[in-house]
């Protein structure tokens, strides 16, 4: 069996009195999409400028297909792709000159280099903007040029920090659609986002954390815990009821959410029965109910219930 492309070992990184980094382990099999989750401040960042050789660990150690980062960076750099959250545009080049410039950087010229590049923009959908300035580039489009600046090299390991972070609904499905072409070229990516809900989607495994631990390593379904544990409910009501004041004095349930449909609920060490008793007290108690149904938990609030307990055990 061969090794993990990416080994993590009890990496740890201060900043004065500040353990950004906490021993971090972890690793990634070639060809899974990762999904790097945390509040800001948590390490995620600190972690992945580590792991593509920009910042230098104070304990443990990382291997990128084989090669450490601190004893062999520039083998390390010929091999991951690296996408930060903010990152020089260039506002005086068009789109191809700036894409040449990465190109010729990267150690490509001639015909090699027009045709990497090409190739790098038809994939990325950038040939229609070629001759537009950087400076008149709309936020998904920078960042389109961006991961396109980082394919140039065709990396192996691919390190995109915060991809849609700012972007339109119409953008996010162009990365999306992106990042999921590139999972079926086979190559390893490890995504940082805050929108959850499209990571889960995208991503074969996710890891979370918190004050610079892992907190989380495994699926989402993982995350979510086992039928019985929690159950969400969505209760809806006939006329507007704020549910609020009487969730809190119900035993094992924790109000969610209002809207004016209804509300959504949380119920801990869920059963059949326990779940038909909440109906029937909601029922008992003269509440205008109309419909009532269990949803599957939400990646958000499996994430806020990890922190809580997290920090709960602290």
């Amino acid at each position: 069996m061969s090794e993990p492309i990416v080994q993590v070992n009890n990496l740890v990184r201060t900043f004065g009195d500040v353990r950004a980094v906490d021993g971090v382990s972890f690793n990634i099999e070639a060809g899974q999409v990762v999904g790097f989750i945390g509040e800001n401040g948590a390490g995620k960042t600190t972690t992945m400028r580590m792991m593509v050789t920009l910042d230098l660990p104070n304990e443990g150690n990382i291997k990128v297909c084989g090669f450490d980062t601190v004893n062999h960076p520039n083998e390390v750099r010929k091999k991951v792709g690296w996408m930060p959250d903010s990152y020089g545009a260039y506002d005086s080049m068009d789109v191809w000159e700036y894409m040449d410039f990465f190109g010729r950087a990267y150690g490509y010229s001639g015909k090699e280099l027009d045709l990497r590049v090409g190739e790098v923009m038809e994939f990325t959908e950038l040939n229609p903007l070629k001759d537009r300035p950087v400076k008149h580039l709309s936020k998904g489009q920078k960042q389109r040029l961006c991961l396109a600046r980082t394919l140039v090299p065709d990396p192996e390991v691919l390190v995109l920090d915060e991809p849609a972070a700012g972007l339109d609904p119409r953008a996010r499905i162009d990365v999306k659609n992106l990042v999921r072409v590139l999972a079926e070229e086979k190559k390893t990516l490890f995504i940082s986002s805050h929108i959850l809900s499209e990571l889960e989607q995208m991503c074969d495994a996710l890891l979370f954390i918190n004050k610079g631990r892992i907190v989380h390593q495994g699926s989402s379904d993982s995350l979510k815990g086992k039928e019985g544990e929690t159950a969400h409910l969505r209760i809806r009501f006939s006329r507007e009821v704020d549910l609020r004041e009487w969730c809190s004095f119900q035993q094992g349930v924790e109000f969610l959410e209002q809207d004016k449909a209804g509300a959504r609920v949380r119920i801990e060490n869920a059963t059949l029965d326990s779940l038909h008793a909440l109906l029937k007290k909601l029922i008992e108690q003269d509440l205008p109910v109309c419909g009532y149904f269990r949803e599957e938990v939400r990646l958000e609030d499996a994430f806020v219930d990890l922190l809580n307990t997290t920090e709960g055990k602290a």
